[in-house]
């Protein structure tokens, strides 16, 4: 079985173990059984291997940064946030139960991914990573709302925090399971990552960016800068991976290919 079926194979599990209420149940499961990329658990996973560590031990870690993660998407879809009527071409959670219960679903997720962390025994870096990760995400959304300055400082922190947190969480948390000596070679990769991400992303967002008067890297750079920002980000990552070898290593330069040079 691949790590990514085993994702979500373990993620059923947790929400088959769960005891909410059955609408609460429901509309978290709606929103974290969705057939996501699961990009961030996979990326918690892949690293972990890499430094020899066990994924029987890591992968609680990856449910529950996934949960932080599908949690951030339900909130981010809300009327007074984005506004998204569809989330993963079918109906946004608020649009499927109500404006109420998809709050409600967002914290069921958030204090679940708690739950599941504080379950595992030791490892309190790794869980602390994850923590910080969401507390950082949820600033960078909370820069990105209360925009005041549009400037390449201001662009940068807020992608740094609103897509990079999680992405770092996974590689620093995927360190700290394995070999901890890695951990903060493993945040720069993880932050590389995030902007790789982001970056992508603002390309094929750029239409509807321009519309919404969104501070993008495509809006304030243009998209051959942007361009040439994700091939040095593309380039930075390849060289943390550089002196590594095995399987995990290489599937994780395939990600980070697959990143770049993503259409969706």
């Amino acid at each position: 079985m691949h790590e990514r079926e085993r994702i979500e194979s373990a993620l059923c599990a947790y929400m088959a173990n769960d005891n909410a209420v059955p609408v609460l149940n429901e509309s978290m499961a709606y929103s974290l059984l969705d057939g996501g990329k699961r990009i961030r658990p996979y990326l918690l996973l892949l690293v972990n291997a890499m430094l020899g560590g066990s994924e029987t031990v890591a992968m609680p870690f990856a449910c529950a940064l996934e949960m932080v993660h599908c949690y951030s998407l339900i909130h981010d879809d809300l009327p007074a946030m984005d506004n998204d009527a569809m989330r993963r071409g079918k109906p946004s959670n608020h649009v499927r139960f109500g404006e109420a219960n998809a709050i409600l679903a967002g914290d069921g997720l958030l204090t679940k991914a708690a739950v599941v962390l504080l379950s595992q025994d030791g490892f309190d870096d790794a869980k602390r990573a994850i923590i910080d990760g969401a507390y950082a995400m949820v600033s960078g959304q909370s820069d990105d709302l209360n925009l005041t300055e549009r400037s390449a400082e201001t662009l940068h922190r807020i992608h740094l925090n609103k897509t990079g947190a999680l992405f770092r969480a996974a590689c620093m948390a995927g360190a700290y399971l394995s070999d901890a000596s890695k951990a903060e070679e493993m945040r720069a990769f993880g932050e590389t990552l995030g902007l790789l991400f982001q970056m992508t992303d603002d390309l094929l967002d750029e239409e509807k960016d321009r519309l919404e008067g969104k501070l993008t890297y495509v809006t304030f750079y243009g998209r051959e800068e942007t361009k040439a920002f994700i091939a040095d980000a593309y380039n930075r990552a390849e060289a943390i991976l550089a002196p590594y070898t095995g399987e995990a290593a290489m599937t994780l330069r395939n990600l980070v290919q697959s990143l770049r040079s993503r259409t969706y």
